[in-house]
């Protein structure tokens, strides 16, 4: 058994705009393991500016993970633990080796393309225009549940666009929600929340910036909206720290990217605390290229989760993979006729 690692730069048919900058290309990086006549594809989608493992010596850690492929990947998961993406990377790589295909992970209703999952239409900061033109076209699409990134433009027009939405659909027809990405200031946070709360939302994501916990504690217990931390979680490791932040913070929903919590193995740790502590979560993707996503959305379908995920973000490349994933009416489906062509297996 030996494996190598490919970087790979995505780019985006559009530049992308996050509370943190304008996106234009995308990093990721490709573990592929060959074991005779068999091989396994796994990414670590790293995130730069937000990966905890975001860090000088990433490249020299991928090398050393395909130098010692051989320990396996529970081994392997425990030594890469300061670098859950390669942890994700390296389970998916496994997994992929392990199966019939290298990319029909988690067989299921999903992948015979007999069932779906429900996910939200995500809106990408802009000027006005091009935020209500988005709406729109989600809308028309069939999205009954949207996500706004909001933070980046003035927050007095972004409560006009969510008035926009609202005066078109009740929360009934179309559920909100909303990421700060840690936008907010503590200061102002609670009085946002209050304007916020007057549009209906089901929810916004990490209204300020992680590692405030005094004050995302007050903020979970006086919100007039349900919050759900995300970035919060990035880089707590431990399972004993896991559970104290949630005891500790109490919030209404977490959200769960496994490219930056440790992959399957880390995801599965946070669901299991949470639901001990009667908090919800749902799974969202980290601008994986499809093949990440793929394997995202597989295992997301086995944990039978009714909640819409945030899976849609395949769309976003002008030389992403062509998948079997396919967005229509507002879930991701799976059409097992369409063929893989990855050049990184070849």
């Amino acid at each position: 058994m030996n494996a190598k690692y490919y970087k790979h730069i995505l780019k985006f048919k559009r530049p992308s705009g996050t509370s943190r900058g304008v996106l234009k290309t995308k990093e990721t990086w490709f573990i592929v393991i060959f074991d005779q006549d068999k091989k396994g594809i796994g990414e670590c989608g790293i995130l730069r500016t937000l990966s905890i493992d975001d860090r000088p010596d990433y490249e020299e850690k991928l090398k050393w993970t395909c130098e010692n492929i051989h320990l396996g990947v529970d081994k392997l998961w425990d030594e890469l633990i300061a670098f859950p993406s390669i942890q994700f990377g390296v389970e998916m790589a496994f997994k992929s080796l392990d199966s019939v295909s290298p990319f029909l992970l988690f067989p299921s209703n999903f992948t015979e393309g007999k069932k779906s999952i429900a996910i939200n239409g995500l809106i990408w900061m802009g000027d006005k225009e091009f935020m209500r033109v988005q709406i729109a076209d989600k809308l028309n699409e069939g999205f009954n549940c949207i996500k706004m990134k909001i933070g980046a433009i003035d927050f007095k027009t972004e409560l006009e666009l969510l008035s926009y939405i609202r005066s078109q659909f009740s929360s009934d027809i179309v559920e909100l929600r909303v990421d700060a990405n840690g936008a907010f200031t503590s200061e102002d946070a609670i009085s946002k929340l209050k304007s916020l709360s007057a549009y209906d939302l089901h929810s916004i994501e990490q209204p300020i910036r992680q590692g405030q916990y005094v004050e995302m504690t007050k903020l979970c217990k006086n919100t007039p909206l349900p919050i759900a931390l995300d970035e919060e979680l990035i880089g707590v490791f431990n399972v004993t720290d896991k559970k104290k932040l949630l005891q500790t913070i109490q919030p209404q929903f977490i959200i769960l990217k496994p490219s930056l919590i440790g992959g399957f193995k880390g995801t599965k740790e946070w669901i299991d605390i949470a639901e001990s502590l009667d908090i919800g979560w749902w799974i969202t993707s980290a601008l994986e290229s499809n093949v990440g996503l793929n394997a995202i959305a597989q295992y997301t379908y086995t944990l039978q989760n009714e909640m819409p995920q945030g899976l849609g973000t395949g769309g976003l490349y002008t030389n992403n993979y062509d998948s079997p994933l396919l967005v229509r009416q507002g879930s991701l489906i799976y059409d097992s006729k369409q063929e893989w062509v990855v050049d990184y297996l070849n």
